[in-house]
């Protein structure tokens, strides 16, 4: 259940052109998927758990190569199986609705639900801004290929290398809304989506809870069922078969037991992991929001400098 918590943070898609063998993967996306294992692996070791778990660490210190990953395929036996799977467990969540005694679950579950939608609608709306920041930089660099084409053919000295400046100044430009998309899509977008998967993986987590409930459920059920069996046979006076359901029964309270000690076991932990969750999501929104916001100043700054630069020669024309 530890695990959940963070393995949905840097779930990332790959088109299937990216995972054919030897399909050409661009810079973007290396850098894409480099900056969000930095992510998964900056939060497993932030976790006091998982920090210490061996197979983290050997991932960590080993240097030989990693083997490769089996049963990933999407038409792979194990594929398959995980396709029935998942598809039975949201027949289950829609179709099993679990009395809750503890109101902070509920609470919770709407809490994350409407977070859920919203960081999606963040996501949208970042990704088109994305979108717009590289669309306005590749036309910036149109407009700096035109103006300096047409300084070249300016028969005005002043306006001509006016109009020069303005090409550089609207090249430096373009870098610059070059710049401020990968802010947004790195800072921000990837960000978010890293929340989105999060919040998907404890909601995993809430429904791994109502499972143990069933669990719990289906012990009392079957242990009412047992000792209905043995009051039958000490009525029909059956001591043949009474020793065995004796035995059923003992059986069945022991399970009883251990699936009640499990589902207290599981609501406590969740709480726990949910407060160290909520406490460094705070942390990190706080974090991600001011570098965005500095970020962002000095790329309106400099553009500023670079007008002003322009300015001078702008005047110049007489």
């Amino acid at each position: 259940m530890l695990n959940t918590f963070v393995l949905g943070s840097t779930k990332v898609k790959m088109s299937p052109q990216q995972t054919e063998p030897g399909a050409p993967r661009n810079a973007e996306w290396v850098e894409t998927r480099r900056a969000a294992l930095q992510r998964y692996v900056n939060r497993t070791a932030q976790h006091p758990v998982l920090r210490v778990d061996l197979d983290f660490i050997n991932f960590l210190e080993s240097d030989q190569e990693l083997p490769r990953a089996v049963n990933t395929a999407t038409l792979s036996g194990a594929g398959v199986m995980r396709l029935f799977n998942k598809v039975g467990e949201t027949v289950n969540k829609i179709t099993y609705k679990m009395d809750e005694s503890d109101p902070w679950f509920d609470e919770k579950i709407t809490e994350v639900e409407n977070l859920d939608a919203n960081l999606q609608k963040l996501h949208s709306a970042l990704k088109s801004l994305v979108n717009t920041r590289k669309e306005l930089s590749a036309l910036t660099g149109l407009v700096a290929k035109s103006a300096a084409m047409l300084s070249t053919c300016e028969e005005h000295t002043g306006l001509s290398r006016a109009l020069s400046n303005l090409a550089d100044v609207e090249e430096k430009i373009e870098l610059l809304r070059s710049e401020q998309a990968n802010s947004d899509f790195f800072i921000m977008a990837e960000f978010v989506k890293d929340y989105i998967d999060l919040f998907s993986a404890v909601k995993s987590v809430f429904h791994e809870r109502v499972k143990v409930f069933q669990n719990w459920q289906h012990a009392q059920l079957q242990l009412s069922k047992r000792r209905e069996n043995r009051g039958r046979y000490e009525l029909a006076n059956r001591t043949d078969k009474l020793e065995q359901a004796q035995q059923e029964v003992e059986e069945w309270q022991t399970k009883v037991q251990r699936c009640q000690q499990q589902f207290d076991d599981i609501s406590t932990e969740i709480k726990k992991e949910m407060e160290r969750f909520e406490l460094n999501r705070i942390r990190e929104f706080k974090i991600n929001t001011m570098k965005y916001i500095e970020d962002q100043m000095a790329h309106q700054q400099q553009i500023i400098s670079y007008w002003e630069t322009f300015i001078p020669s702008a005047r110049e024309i007489v």
